[in-house]
């Protein structure tokens, strides 16, 4: 059945749009679901990292479904903001999610591609957000979020064109890190994510949780907000356990990486 499935692969969960006969099109459930998926990632402490792909090889996600997703949202049957998990918004997910875009990557497939934190793209895929051509916006975070990742006038080319651009056009964007042959993709972002399971937890939550919310604060007052991040950070048990490994000149083995801790 469609929908957006989660599978283990040790701790790293894979999130997949599956739908690929729609180009993996959100219906309201799939949205629904993905809202699920980053929660359960969030709360399952054996979990360090997500990827996020698609079904199939011509699409990551085209976004939500014209023939229910959209309809509802015009016909003031359903609030966006409960789209707000999926999306992303407001989210305390701190651990680190990898898109992997296998092909198209179109409205809300784009919004939800820039809710994560490292984008590896096939050199197949190709990016938009052509809701200006039907009278609507890119309302799920993009209105926010795409200003602060790249250059004013390249997100408002996007946003007011709504023409596709290929990947390799988007990775000079800044909006991917990464981009490579079709056959390679799963296999990069795997690598990536078992690079983030051997760093300390810790760390890496603090860094994301601090990155989001640090942002919008006078700088002064993000300042000190740092530094208790860090000192956060400084005092906690993977600290001991890292500086101590460095010392010793072993790999360190972080009690935030031991099940059950």
């Amino acid at each position: 059945m469609a929908g957006v499935t989660l599978e283990r692969d040790g701790a790293v969960a894979l999130i997949r749009f599956d739908r690929a006969d729609k180009l993996n099109a959100l219906t309201l459930a799939m949205y629904e679901e993905l809202g699920a998926a980053f929660a359960e990632v969030r709360d399952d402490d054996s979990l360090a990292v997500a990827i996020l792909t698609g079904s199939g090889d011509r699409a990551f996600c085209v976004g939500a479904d014209l023939t229910e997703s959209i309809p509802a949202l015009a016909e003031g049957r359903f609030d966006i903001s409960e789209w707000d998990g999926a999306h992303q918004k407001h989210t305390t997910l701190f651990k680190p999610v990898i898109a992997a875009i296998n092909g198209l990557c179109l409205g809300g497939g784009f919004e939800i591609m820039l809710s994560t934190d490292l984008r590896i793209a096939a050199d197949t895929a190709e990016f938009g957000l052509p809701e200006s051509g039907v009278g609507v916006v890119p309302a799920g975070g993009t209105l926010t979020r795409l200003t602060r990742q790249i250059p004013y006038v390249w997100a408002m080319e996007l946003m007011l064109t709504g023409e596709r651009i290929p990947a390799e056009r988007a990775l000079r964007y800044g909006l991917l890190n990464q981009v490579v042959p079709a056959s390679q993709l799963l296999e990069t972002a795997h690598a990536h994510a078992q690079r983030l399971v051997r760093k300390s937890g810790t760390a890496l939550a603090t860094i994301k949780e601090a990155v989001l919310r640090l942002g919008d604060l006078p700088q002064d007052q993000a300042f000190h907000s740092e530094a208790l991040y860090g000192q956060k950070a400084f005092t906690s048990p993977d600290a001991r356990e890292g500086l101590g490994a460095f010392a010793q000149r072993r790999e360190p083995d972080f009690p935030s990486r031991r099940p059950g801790s």
